[in-house]
């Protein structure tokens, strides 16, 4: 019996995809697109095990199949999912072989389902390893070392039997007012940009393809208000918002995902010329569009009925619903002709071919053990990604290292022993003993005659200062008080959710939150009972060591004058209390670089650094500049940069190339571990008003005391592009400047003359 040609491992992929697609009825290929279903929902508890559930046969004969099936594995506080009935690592492998069995032996075609997972900052599943924040991820400058625990997270997703990682990587930190700041990488397009390669090469590594989140400008919505309108022009929208999707894109990325927020009038979902005329057209990406969850049934407001509405998302270049009604409806809209036949076989074509790249119908179920591959484990790789995002920002009195032959030591405030407030949104419940507070790695790491004593002092949230009183009574006997402060992103049964999953904010935040998505803030400074706590501690005279463990950079004016030294630690994952510790006792060097800027109010935002150079003057009652600029970050040691210098000092615009070289001297006793950074300034010439600088390179130096090290930045066309008239990049003829320093607000500059020449000059 010849087997269909789809059911051919040896023939192309296109001719596949034809063969199957020419089978299909009008119903199965609504199918296909279609990821309504919560995955939670697929399965119950029977017993010691699980099994599949009426629903969920309900949905796969539907529509004779299912495209995909979101978060089979998911646990937390919205899906209501823990360990009393969710999917441990065995169970969950075991589901998902069920999954597709039943959909591969109940269907005319069996074709095999995506299963499509989150994994934000690590598999969002039960026992799945959580790592540090994509915040604390950009803090590390180390796209390498991101790759590797990416690799790990992505096995263990795999090994479950899932397909897809949904991961957040295409939005800036434009407002840190917006609650979903912690799953940026950076305020910069091309850190953000180098950490997305990285993203999508590790899971390459495990077999794992990638829906990169959130296509495009999300990170810009008015306000820093989730799912809001943005107000982005075109040039702002190329030169800023999309440097991380076309990274992604080039670098393999299976799908990317259409964001809530508007452009030019359009959500994102319904916009044809985010997801056709310029992603596929003009990038020439053939992967996936999925919409974010609900996004189409939200078109409703526009369309006024829901066939319609998932007509509009088709057209403009969809391919995959999440939880949508709307696009159960297409095979009405296609009857109906609000939408060609021919636009949903494309979208089909496009879940299918995916489906066969990753192999689904030769090996539909999970890997064995044996046929899995060994990647470094994740969950060490995540307290390293921890100890290289702690950054030091400020430092008076050289109270850090901790010595530790210190008597006693007060570790106060409300972040100081919780786990749950140091791993941030989107996670699943955690063992209990299964982390590493702060508390508990400064109790771990202190020698054996040394007291470690402890008080919350305050609550996270409010104006409460009744426990204030004991904290300071502790913090009056002690050598040093560290006061671990900042927010949480905890999320528990009695937060309100929207049907997305969002937290329901109203004039409060809550059950705690500070952070994440849907919890957003008006106000950036610490909360009062924080603040007062750090002024009354200050007041013993006890030099004062603030952490903060955060999902944002909050406003730190207060912070000036009262601390010895301030750390952000962001959301530094479940063993991240180790890290802080070793690096507050020297046993590591402060080696995070704020990937962010860190303003001295809300009043003053925006603070990014590369905002548009128009030499405006400052506000009258304060400084318009952050209070710590993008890039900045202290050590235990001191260096001296020299100047930049460079091969050439003219280049042409066709193939420009040429190195520049900064040399840098450890002038202290410690290490150095330096982050030489690379920016371009436009003095002259280009399409459009110059921003006041961009980072276009950073190179890493270990350098032991006394001695000297080069950075070597290989300078050429990526250096140098720009946006330009046509909103396409090119290098464009004037005058340029190459910055190198330890930050972006102390540079050395060399000039550098591009020429409207083919060929460089010298």
């Amino acid at each position: 019996m010849t087997l269909p040609r789809y059911r051919d491992p040896a023939a192309p992929v296109p001719d596949r995809v034809r063969d199957l697609l020419g089978r299909m009825t009008l119903a199965e290929k609504v199918g296909q697109v279609n990821q309504r279903m919560y995955g939670w929902d697929a399965y119950e508890r029977a017993g010691d095990g699980h099994r599949l559930t009426d629903a969920f046969r309900a949905e796969v004969a539907a529509f004779d199949g299912m495209g995909a099936l979101y978060g089979l594995q998911r646990a937390d506080a919205w899906s209501g999912v823990g360990f009393a009935d969710g999917l441990d690592a065995r169970d969950g492998a075991r589901t998902a072989a069920a999954v597709q069995r039943y959909v591969m032996d109940h269907t005319r075609l069996g074709i095999p389902v995506l299963l499509v997972e989150e994994m934000p900052h690590g598999h969002q599943a039960l026992d799945g390893t959580v790592l540090p924040v994509n915040l604390a991820v950009g803090a590390t400058w180390d796209p390498d070392l991101y790759a590797d625990a990416v690799a790990g997270a992505a096995a263990e997703l795999r090994a479950r039997g899932a397909h897809i990682a949904l991961v957040s990587a295409l939005d800036l930190v434009r407002d840190p007012r917006w609650g979903r700041s912690e799953e940026c990488f950076s305020e910069d397009p091309y850190l953000a940009a180098r950490m997305t390669e990285a993203l999508v090469e590790g899971a390459r590594r495990a077999g794992v393809a990638v829906v990169l989140k959130h296509f495009a400008g999300q990170g810009a919505t008015v306000g820093g208000r989730n799912s809001a309108a943005t107000e982005l022009g075109p040039r702002e929208l190329h030169e800023v918002h999309l440097a991380a999707a076309r990274a992604g894109v080039a670098a393999g990325a299976a799908g990317v995902m259409a964001a809530y927020n508007e452009f030019d009038g359009l959500p994102c979902v319904a916009n044809r010329y985010l997801l056709t005329d310029l992603l596929r057209t003009e990038w020439g990406f053939e992967g996936v569009v999925m919409a974010d969850g609900t996004a189409v049934d939200r078109l409703v407001r526009l369309t006024g009925d829901p066939v319609s509405a998932g007509a509009l998302a088709l057209d403009a270049g969809c391919d995959l619903s999440l939880w949508d009604a709307s696009f159960t409806r297409l095979g009405e809209a296609v009857e109906r002709g609000l939408v060609s036949e021919s636009a949903l076989d494309a979208a089909v074509a496009r879940v299918l071919t995916l489906k066969f790249r990753l192999g689904l119908f030769e090996q539909p179920l999970p890997p064995a053990r044996s046929e899995t591959v060994e990647l470094p484990d994740p969950a060490e790789l995540g307290e390293r990604i921890a100890r290289a995002s702690v950054t030091l920002l400020a430092h008076e009195g050289g109270v850090l290292p901790l010595s530790r032959a210190v008597r006693r030591i007060a570790v106060l405030g409300p972040n100081a022993d919780s786990v749950a407030q140091q791993i941030g949104d989107y996670t699943a419940p955690q063992r209990p003993g299964g982390g590493i507070t702060v508390l508990e790695g400064i109790r771990a790491a202190v020698a054996a005659g040394t007291e470690v004593v402890h008080d919350r002092g305050c609550a996270l949230v409010g104006d409460d200062v009744s426990g204030v009183p004991a904290a300071v009574a502790l913090a009056a006997g002690s050598d040093v008080a560290v006061l671990v402060l900042g927010g949480s992103s905890a999320r528990s049964p009695d937060t309100v959710f929207d049907a997305n999953g969002a937290a329901v904010t109203g004039t409060g935040t809550p059950s705690g939150m500070t952070c994440g998505e849907g919890v957003d803030l008006a106000d950036l400074a610490l909360p009062p009972g924080q603040r007062a706590l750090l002024t009354a501690v200050s007041a013993t005279g006890t030099p004062v060591v603030v952490v903060l463990v955060q999902g944002r950079p909050h406003a730190l004016t207060e912070l000036d004058a009262p601390a010895a030294a301030v750390l952000s630690a962001w959301y530094p994952g479940p063993r991240g209390g180790r890290a802080v510790a070793e690096v507050l006792f020297g046993d590591a060097e402060p080696r995070g670089r704020l990937p962010v800027s860190v303003p001295r109010s809300a009043a003053q935002l925006p603070v990014y650094y590369n905002g548009k150079d128009h030499r405006y003057r400052g506000y009258a009652d304060q400084s318009a500049g952050p209070l710590h600029a993008f890039g900045h970050g202290l050590s235990y040691t001191s260096v001296v940069y020299g100047a930049p210098r460079l091969s050439q000092a003219r280049v042409g615009t066709r193939a420009p190339r040429l190195t520049c070289r900064v040399t840098v001297r450890n002038t202290g006793s410690r290490p150095a571990e330096e982050t030489v950074q690379l920016y371009v300034r436009r003095l002259s010439g280009g399409s459009s008003w110059p921003r006041v600088r961009e980072l276009r390179g950073f190179v890493r130096l270990t350098i032991a005391p006394g001695e000297e090290a080069e950075a070597v930045f290989e300078v050429d066309r990526d250096t140098l592009a720009s946006v330009g008239r046509d909103l396409r990049l090119a290098v464009e003829p004037g005058l340029v400047e190459l910055e190198t320093g330890p930050a972006s607000d102390r540079t050395t500059g060399v000039r550098l003359e591009i020429t409207d020449s083919e060929s460089n000059a010298t």
